[in-house]
């Protein structure tokens, strides 16, 4: 399931008013599915060496400072080392509370981080945030469909719904 972050399918916000609302919906949506749980908050960074610096370690470091590294991930599919590259999970675990990762929303907003993804610890409902929108994977197709319901004109109107 897809949700838009601003009316009309805006992307970006350019007023406190524009990033009230983007908070809104992505906490709204985060409300709904971790209400009264545990979650895992995991950024992503990457380097080109597995135990090098992060190429852009900000604002990463900062705004997830309690993420630890959970995972590396190899991409050195291209003969070239030159062109190897690891992407590393950092996650926290953390009672979910409305607005406790605002930063971070706000920085995935302005397309400032990317790859941030918020989970229940047993990784059954997945709610990725983008600058735009956020992505939400949802146990059955009923949970889905009740979520939509919900929240209809946070949808595209696009055909594919994207």
């Amino acid at each position: 399931m897809r949700f838009h972050s601003l009316p009309r399918s805006k992307r970006y916000p350019e007023s406190e008013n524009e990033y009230a609302i983007v908070l809104h919906r992505y906490n709204a949506i985060l409300d709904k599915l971790f209400a009264d749980t545990e979650v895992f908050v995991v950024t992503v960074d990457w380097s080109i060496t597995s135990m090098g610096p992060a190429r852009f370690p900000e604002p990463r470091q900062t705004l997830h400072a309690d993420g630890i590294r959970w995972w590396t991930e190899p991409d050195e599919d291209d003969p070239d080392p030159e062109n190897h590259t690891y992407t590393r999970l950092y996650a926290d675990r953390r009672p979910w509370q409305h607005g406790c990762i605002d930063g971070l929303l706000r920085a995935v907003a302005d397309d400032r981080l990317t790859e941030v993804f918020i989970t229940d610890t047993t990784l059954q409902r997945i709610h990725h945030p983008y600058d735009g929108g956020a992505d939400v994977i949802l146990t059955t197709p009923a949970e889905r469909d009740r979520l939509r319901d919900k929240h209809i004109d946070w949808l595209s109107s696009h055909p594919s719904g994207l």
